[in-house]
């Protein structure tokens, strides 16, 4: 897979092993860090958000050695088939799995995700291997995980590492059993806590209920643990659907799907909550959508169900369900990048105050449908919101043209 970016060529760190088999080592399990090397601590130029900075693929699907570096507005461009939706796809799965999510769950198709030349092992073994870094207070924490497709799905290798320093790692010591052996940093009297843990979930999400924090290798743990899951969980992958958004759906909880099938609940609920938020989204629906447009409302049917419309401000009211698939989609993305996890439906960090959280949309064919001027308005308005901090976006566009250059935008561009 090759690999470039708009500001020139994205390292791709070399990664032997057989797909499937524990990640490489980076050091040993359990030692405590070197004199020479201080310990991660907080300080100003951190941030007190956690969030991603890399996204690797391993051995994952078409994609092999492969790592991308992510920015707050990040876009994968390039031709069908050269991978932009598995990238998506693989970065799901690791906020799925820091959810709490089974490998299962994560992975509804894993022998898609085995690369299409790997090879069987002596047990007749394959697999895939996909990773991540996060920043925020701890610094630079990289998570990297080992998954067996064939002959039984699980989780067969993990390494959670920070500084050097691996604080959690995992291996597959008996096949014929259903869990792994974890070892922790513990840096007390003992280096290293050894404990089983199951197969089927992240070991790193599991650590709060496995790990006391009496120590402060323990506590490092739990550090570095707690701003990978806070990075990954607050994840909201969008795909608007024109089909389903033109039906009158029932009034609900007014938190968007990822389909965006109940934009007319949602647009009801912001409407009446926040008018400024709701006043920007208007302005978004000018630029995008042909026609005068003095409002955007949310009509209760008598039978229950909500229609939004476009007021054209002459006394007509345009139905969304008589609007084109682009303006559709345009109007579902702008929303998406207006809101926040309250409306989005999405698993925050309960734990985390949201002021400590950022979500991050993941949006493939972010640039399907659109016509060249409502790409611009979005990708806008995208760069706009990403540059407060709260939000990220990490997208999928077929066409770079329009979008390669602009102010606050990563490009990553794939070739098959």
């Amino acid at each position: 897979m090759a690999v470039s970016s708009a500001s020139g060529a994205v390292s791709v760190p070399s990664q032997g092993g057989r797909a499937g088999s524990p990640p490489p080592r980076e050091g040993r399990a359990g030692s405590p860090p070197s004199p020479e090397r201080p310990r991660c601590e907080p300080s100003a130029a951190r941030s007190d958000r956690s969030y991603l900075t890399e996204l690797r693929l391993s051995a994952f699907a078409g994609h092999r050695r492969a790592a991308f570096a992510l920015g707050p507005f990040t876009l994968f461009a390039g031709p069908s088939g050269c991978g932009k939706s598995t990238a998506l796809r693989a970065y799901e799965a690791l906020a799925r799995l820091a959810g709490g999510a089974g490998v299962g769950e994560a992975f509804p198709d894993p022998l898609a995700c085995v690369p299409e030349r790997a090879r069987p092992d002596a047990q007749r073994r394959r697999g895939f291997r996909i990773g991540c870094t996060a920043d925020g207070p701890e610094g630079p924490v990289r998570l990297d995980v080992a998954v067996q497709a064939e002959p039984g799905l699980r989780i067969v290798g993990e390494r959670l590492s920070a500084d050097g320093v691996v604080l959690l790692e995992t291996a597959l010591r008996d096949p014929s059993r259903p869990w792994v052996q974890a070892a922790w940093h513990t840096a007390g009297q003992s280096p290293v806590t050894r404990a089983p843990l199951p197969d089927d979930r992240l070991g790193t999400a599991l650590l709060p209920l496995r790990v006391a924090g009496k120590t402060d290798g323990q506590r490092r743990v739990l550090a570095a643990a707690e701003q990978m899951v806070v990075a990954l969980r607050s994840v909201f992958a969008c795909d608007p659907r024109p089909d389903r958004m033109r039906a009158r759906m029932p009034a609900g909880s007014g938190r968007l799907h990822g389909g965006c099938d109940n934009l007319a609940d949602v647009l009801r609920r912001t409407r009446i909550e926040c008018g400024r938020r709701h006043a920007q989204f208007v302005a978004a629906v000018r630029a995008g959508c042909a026609g005068p447009v003095a409002d955007a409302v949310a009509e209760v049917m008598d039978d229950g169900t909500v229609r939004a419309v476009l007021d054209r401000g002459d006394g007509i009211r345009t139905e969304f369900g008589r609007l084109g698939d682009g303006e559709l989609r345009y109007l579902a993305l702008s929303l998406v990048l207006l809101t926040g996890p309250g409306v989005l439906e999405v698993d925050p960090v309960g734990e985390v105050p949201q002021a400590m959280q950022t979500l991050t949309v993941l949006a493939d064919g972010f640039d399907r449908g659109l016509d060249p001027g409502q790409r611009g308005e979005v990708v806008r308005l995208a760069a706009r919101m990403c540059e407060r901090g709260h939000i990220r976006v990490v997208g999928a566009v077929s066409d770079a043209s329009g979008v390669a250059g602009a102010d606050g935008v990563t490009v990553v561009h794939l070739e098959p």
